[in-house]
């Protein structure tokens, strides 16, 4: 018997070997959900925390220049059901919406939300929403320059139009689903940077600050303010750590649960300014601050 042809197969080392090695990680990356899956959009602060932490919102879609939707396009935290898209009559029209947080959780968010997003805008009330994948890219639908102001509500009740009528089964799971909603604001920094949340989460509050910058280079801002005695929001506040979600870091910051979310403004300016002052500071860190961002990296977590 003749021996066995390794025809086909590169040999270690060789240029072929390279190529194939090079071409199989291009594959793969292509294949591979975005580390950020809303960058490059001005509003990608407040998409991140819509899909993550903010219970029930809506959010009018600004449409990128060009795009051809029949209606408009409400973006939401989560609908009915968990579904990704869905169309129907308001008192103002027909509306779509395109929900951030469904389930299953989509691996490419951006993907997703595209489609959903060009299916809502397109779909007549009462049909259902088919999945298909678009050619259109994310920065097609939503205006890459245009920021959105999220509406926060009480409850879940914006899931149906006035006229409607939930049947007793859906009625009863969105009682369940209002006892779950947090009391929840957006603050706004004077330096306009990023998407700080307040929520009232029962024994105490919180504030969480969605991020855009590098990861590193928050890190290091952060590990110099720290160092500096000034990673605080004032009394009755305490850093509690970062987390990190769709490629962004979020600062997260306990608050006193007796103070109005409006209280922590001049705080949150006084952090603002130390931390863009940080940012601006390329210089190597000193000991205490590489002790100090050694610390924040070790309560670091990862979210979904």
């Amino acid at each position: 018997m003749g021996k066995k042809s390794k025809r086909g197969t590169p040999r270690e080392g060789s240029n072929r070997a390279e190529r194939v090695a090079a071409r199989k990680a291009r594959q793969a990356a292509s294949l591979a959900a975005p580390v950020r899956p809303f960058e490059g959009l001005a509003a990608e602060c407040d998409l991140v925390a819509m899909q993550t932490f903010i219970a029930s919102g809506t959010a009018h879609l600004p449409f990128a220049p060009g795009f051809d939707a029949k209606h408009p396009v409400d973006l939401a935290t989560v609908l009915a059901g968990a579904v990704f898209a869905d169309v129907r009559t308001d008192t103002d029209g027909v509306r779509g919406y395109a929900a951030l947080q469904t389930d299953p959780q989509p691996e490419d968010g951006r993907a997703s939300l595209t489609s959903a997003i060009a299916w809502a805008a397109a779909g007549a009330p009462g049909d259902q929403y088919d999945a298909e994948p678009t050619d259109l890219a994310l920065t097609d639908v939503i205006d890459p320059a245009a920021s959105i102001e999220i509406t926060v509500h009480e409850n879940f009740d914006w899931w149906f139009a006035a006229d409607q009528t939930p049947d007793p089964q859906i009625k009863a799971m969105l009682e369940r689903a209002n006892d779950t909603i947090l009391p929840t604001a957006r603050l706004t920094p004077a330096s306009g940077i990023g998407a700080p949340w307040w929520v009232d989460a029962g024994e105490k509050a919180h504030l969480r600050w969605v991020r855009p910058e590098d990861e590193d280079t928050l890190l290091n801002a952060l590990a110099r303010v720290h160092a500096a005695g000034s990673l605080t929001l004032g009394a009755g506040s305490r850093f509690a750590g970062v987390f990190r979600t769709h490629g962004l870091l979020v600062p997260v910051f306990d608050l006193d649960v007796e103070a109005h979310h409006a209280e922590w403004k001049a705080g949150l300016d006084t952090f603002d300014e130390a931390l863009i002052e940080a940012l601006a500071d390329t210089s190597e860190l000193t000991g205490a601050e590489r002790g100090s961002k050694a610390g924040i990296i070790a309560r670091q977590v990862t979210i979904r």
